[in-house]
């Protein structure tokens, strides 16, 4: 009887140690295939610069191993690192996985590649590659302020404690200030080549190609299942990278320009429309965008419209208008991290906010500057009438019909802010105000005629 009551303990004890040791001996764990005893490992590459294509490519790569029920993830991996958002959503996926994660260095690791490396179970490395320097820096290659550096070394602690590596190393990669002694003391940022990743227990082995990985972790009877890219993949992940999105908001913008600079709606309204279209249904199969932000973006356009063909003068339906605009484009670019959509990381937020701000204004300014080339110089002259008809050799706009009706006396026949319509002789016409507002209704009299159109003001009751 003692005895049992012992094993129920045992087991009562086990089942209250927790899900995550749970999950830590099934990740520590691999299990093979029952049918045939063969190992199914799942590999896929990444051997690009890490930004959106690359943490989309890895959730696809883990969404097809749950499929195919693999029992290990490989990572091919050769790449000089890139943006600590997508690498943090890459380690996270990794440390998460319920299935061990190796890698296998092809040459380079470095930055944010060595932070998604050191979230792997098992790092191998081949000959003469090497791993570490994770300063983070901007896009001009400058180290940025230390409250970043401060974030990466967090980041890179925790995740080689989670897998049992030394964490005074792994931040001694992003700050040379850190010491380490007998690996880091020279006052730079620590890279280990192959060797020397292995002598401080960052790498489980040196291994040439993939087979040699396995052989190393003892695996013989293993299946590989090679992750691949469909065309359709191919294409989102292209039109996701930071770099399109900028020029696809370039064209938005500049094609809005431009088809408010010219008559009727032409090719620049065209381009903008399907210049939207690439950059939101990508975000939106990804589930990056969502049906609020193209609806702000959209709204964003019309109040801006409004405000221009509609309201005199530029005030606040523009500026909603304009901030509608940007802050759809620049949440589209980012994922909600909680039920409440606008709850996001602010880091992957502020690279795009400045991403959707820097190309607006690279837009405006190139369009500008288009505008002035095509329609200003000879060069382009075809694209517009150069011929100037002089009013001295007889041309005019002026209609003697318009010219004859000033002084007379009319009524306002719709508000005049200042534009609008009066009637004058049982006849519409469009009018502006000279100065001010004139109420519908309101008695006017023609003061002036210029360019197709009357000017008027409000008749004085003490004058005739």
């Amino acid at each position: 009887m003692k005895k049992f009551f012992t094993t129920i303990l045992i087991f009562l004890a086990f089942l209250l140690t927790g899900q995550s040791q749970t999950d830590s001996l099934l990740r520590d764990s691999i299990s093979t295939d029952s049918t045939n005893g063969k190992l199914i490992v799942y590999k896929y590459d990444i051997k690009e610069q890490i930004a959106p294509p690359v943490w989309r490519t890895t959730q696809k790569a883990f969404e097809a191993a749950s499929e195919a029920k693999a029992n290990l993830m490989l990572i091919h991996m050769n790449t000089y690192g890139g943006l600590v958002d997508a690498a943090d959503s890459i380690r996270t996926k990794i440390l998460g996985s319920r299935i061990p994660v190796y890698v296998l260095i092809d040459n380079n690791a470095a930055s944010a590649g060595a932070l998604i490396s050191i979230a792997c179970d098992s790092i191998y490395m081949v000959e003469g590659a090497n791993i570490g320097a994770a300063t983070v820096v901007d896009q001009t290659g400058n180290v940025v302020p230390d409250k970043f550096q401060s974030y990466m070394r967090s980041m890179m602690r925790s995740t080689a404690e989670a897998n049992g590596r030394d964490p005074q190393i792994a931040q001694a990669m992003v700050d040379p200030s850190i010491y380490v002694p007998g690996v880091s003391d020279s006052g730079k940022v620590l890279t280990f080549t192959t060797s020397e990743a292995i002598r401080h227990g960052f790498a489980e082995g040196k291994a040439e190609s993939i087979e040699e990985v396995m052989k190393l972790a003892g695996h013989e009877n293993y299946e590989i299942i090679h992750h691949t890219l469909k065309p359709l993949d191919k294409v989102i992940n292209i039109l996701i990278h930071p770099a399109i999105s900028g020029i696809l908001i370039m064209i938005i913008i500049g094609g809005l320009y431009f088809e408010l600079q010219t008559p009727g709606i032409g090719f620049p309204l065209g381009a903008a429309v399907f210049a939207a279209l690439l950059y939101f249904a990508p975000l939106y199969l990804e589930g990056l965008a969502t049906h609020w932000e193209v609806i702000v973006f959209v709204l964003g356009i019309i109040l801006l419209l409004v405000e221009i063909f509609a309201i005199p003068g530029f005030g606040v339906t523009g500026i909603l208008g304009i901030i509608f605009i940007i802050g759809g484009l620049t949440f589209a670019m980012v994922e909600s991290v909680g039920d409440n959509p606008l709850e996001v990381n602010l880091i992957p937020l502020s690279k795009a906010f400045f991403t959707v701000i820097i190309a607006v204004f690279l837009s405006l300014g190139i369009s500008i500057y288009l505008s002035k080339r095509l329609f200003t110089t000879t060069t382009f002259g075809h694209l517009a009438l150069d011929t100037v008809q002089n009013k001295d050799e007889g041309f005019t706009s002026a209609d003697k019909n318009y010219s004859s009706m000033i002084g007379k006396t009319g009524v306002a026949y719709t508000i005049l802010r200042p534009s609008g319509k009066v009637i004058i002789d049982d006849e519409i016409y469009d009018a502006t105000a000279l100065s001010g507002y004139i109420d519908s209704e309101s008695t006017i009299e023609v003061v002036s005629y210029q360019t197709g159109q009357l000017f008027v003001r409000i008749k004085k009751t003490n004058e005739a």
